[in-house]
């Protein structure tokens, strides 16, 4: 399949499930190997149940990013550190699946690993659209300060995707799209939850939501 792919360039990336009863550390080496000569850049769900040795992998393939990470070892984020892979995590999901155990964001940080947050939106482990509930349990559950929560759902999340060139920061060049909350200070973004605190949203600059929005 991965060649088929490849010849109609229909992907960007080359992801697989590095995890116990799915594909083996040396499986899915054979998977982003195949992906890479296929000009498809290599992404992991690592260690998500269990320490199966996908963010070593990562590291070793100097892949885009590692998700998930509930169950990293500390060779694992010395790897990710090492090589400048990016550690998607996923607070949603633990929360959906009744978890108590979440990814060690703190852990990430401090080691110097850039950590990305997303929904991983999908209606089997985690139905949420609202990245602002993942910041919010990046702060109040991982430890994340709310500087590092924000940075990670934006300038760490673009590097992630392999978009840092184009958007994640406001900068002159980039895409203009933004969100634009009600709040007077950024600690109130993951500090007031459960409610929507967007007050605007704005897509190739031009405001799509908010008061001049034409659908508002």
């Amino acid at each position: 399949m991965i060649p088929a792919v490849a010849r109609e360039s229909l992907a960007r990336f080359c992801d697989v499930f590095c995890e116990r009863g799915v594909f083996t550390v040396e499986q899915s080496r054979r998977v982003l190997m195949a992906g890479r000569a296929g000009g498809m850049e290599p992404k992991l769900h690592a260690d998500e149940l269990h320490a199966s040795g996908g963010a070593e992998l990562a590291g070793e393939l100097g892949a885009r990013s590692a998700d998930h990470l509930v169950c990293v070892s500390d060779d694992g984020i010395k790897a990710l550190a090492e090589s400048a892979v990016a550690a998607v995590l996923l607070p949603g999901t633990t929360l959906s699946l009744g978890g108590r155990t979440y990814a060690p964001a703190r852990k990430l940080v401090d080691a110097g690993v850039a950590v990305a947050l997303a929904t991983d939106c999908n209606p089997g482990s985690s139905m949420t659209e609202s990245l602002q509930i993942v910041m919010s349990l990046a702060s109040m559950v991982m430890r994340l300060t709310p500087a590092e929560a924000m940075t990670a759902a934006t300038a760490n999340a673009a590097y992630a995707c392999g978009t840092e060139g184009v958007a994640g920061t406001l900068e002159a060049g980039k895409a203009c799209d933004l969100v634009m909350w009600q709040v007077g200070d950024h600690r109130a973004i993951p500090y007031h939850y459960g409610v929507n605190l967007v007050s605007r949203v704005v897509v190739a600059g031009t405001v799509v939501r908010g008061p001049e929005s034409p659908r508002h």
